[in-house]
């Protein structure tokens, strides 16, 4: 009787045991899909690559490089487009609304720059995640329906010299409107879910670098869908324009003007295919990779090259300025004048002071003179 009495409670012992393990194993898969913690097993490419100096350092900086490359060059940009140039075209309209699409993403990008200092802990909320993020994609994917206006433009001022349809104005700003208002509708869904995930393994708080187990279907298949609307298929449109604006090119005749242009048109090419290439082919090719993978149940090795090309899209923000500046003669020329005119008062600012110091006479002469040079055409 002792034996099978002790038998007896060791075997209550052990069923109690295992309904309390079970109990803590169903409890730790309940807070991982409700709270998003990751498994340190499954994931560890994830934990690592998130305390790597990956993310801690090298994503940091090329992020201060493209605020501090970015915000001073699309500022200047839509300045010049809005208030500098006289006659506005197609192509000036659409530019300027790029160059707003990259500002509005450049001014987050301090909160960004510093979430990756703080090793991708997360500590403004949930709200400030969501828009960081929106206005992420948004950016990227209005800079490509931006893009593709403008290839599309270029092809019928070239190809079309003399239709009337490359210099409307009004199907131009109707067109951009229409852009604004289908990327504000398509970034609503990134409001809709958790974007901030707990990662308990590293006692941090992520921001978009996480989804929770409950929401990844929602996740692939909004950016897969995206990756197709947004980048694919104005990608096709790109490259029928360029394709047939170089045949156009081809069979021009061989003058020295139209040489001229057709130079500039295939530098243009380059410019925004090169653009295209670096900036958003890697981080769509691997975001539609990685979701894909994901919705498999595969874990993506690549998640840090992934990443990384995630940022490198955000390049586009300060590369668009200076595709501006190929694209458009006269951009150009009102950017050379505003720095040229800058520098020329400041040069006679600093003339006048020194001869106001070296001949307090001459000293009301230079300051009229002054005077006039400010009020000259720049």
């Amino acid at each position: 009787m002792g034996v099978k009495t002790k038998y007896s409670t060791q075997l209550t012992v052990g069923l109690l045991v295992t309904v309390l393990t079970c109990a803590h194993l169903s409890k730790a898969e309940i807070d991982g899909d409700t709270k998003g913690f990751i498994n340190p097993e499954t994931d560890r490419a994830a934990v690592r690559i998130l305390s790597s100096p990956l993310t801690t350092v090298f994503l940091p900086i090329v992020y201060i490089v493209v605020f501090a490359v970015g915000l001073p060059t699309n500022a200047m940009a839509i300045w010049v487009f809005l208030f500098r140039t006289k006659k506005k075209h197609p192509a000036a309209i659409y530019m300027a609304n790029l160059a707003l699409s990259d500002l509005l993403f450049v001014i987050w990008i301090p909160l960004k720059i510093a979430y990756h200092f703080n090793g991708n802990d997360w500590s403004y909320g949930e709200g400030l995640c969501k828009v960081l993020v929106a206005f992420f994609y948004g950016n990227m994917y209005c800079s490509i329906l931006f893009i593709t206006c403008i290839s599309v433009q270029r092809y019928w001022v070239i190809v079309h010299p003399m239709s009337i349809q490359r210099k409307n104005n009004r199907s131009a700003i109707a067109i951009s409107v229409a852009i604004w208002a289908t990327i504000w509708l398509l970034t609503i869904p990134l409001y809709l879910y958790d974007q901030t995930v707990k990662v308990t393994v590293l006692g941090i708080t992520t921001c978009h670098d996480v989804t929770k187990p409950s929401q990844v279907k929602t996740a692939a298949g909004y950016f897969l869908t995206m990756g197709i609307v947004g980048f694919i298929i104005p990608s096709i449109v790109c490259m029928v324009s360029y394709i047939l604006m170089l045949q156009s090119l081809k069979n021009s005749i061989t003058d020295e003007n139209i040489g001229k242009k057709r130079r500039k048109a295939v530098i243009l090419i380059i410019i925004v295919l090169a653009l295209f290439l670096v900036c958003f082919t890697p981080s769509n090719v691997m975001l539609l990779a990685h979701y894909s993978l994901i919705l498999k149940g595969y874990t993506n090795n690549g998640y840090g090259f992934y990443i990384t090309t995630l940022c490198l899209a955000s390049l586009n923000s300060c590369l668009d300025p200076f595709v501006y500046y190929f694209i458009s003669e006269e951009f150009r020329e009102h950017v050379k004048n505003t720095l040229i005119c800058r520098s020329t008062r400041t040069a006679e600012r600093m003339r006048v002071s020194f001869s106001a110091l070296k001949n307090s006479k001459k000293s009301s002469t230079y300051t009229s003179e002054s005077g006039n040079t400010q009020s000259s055409n720049c």
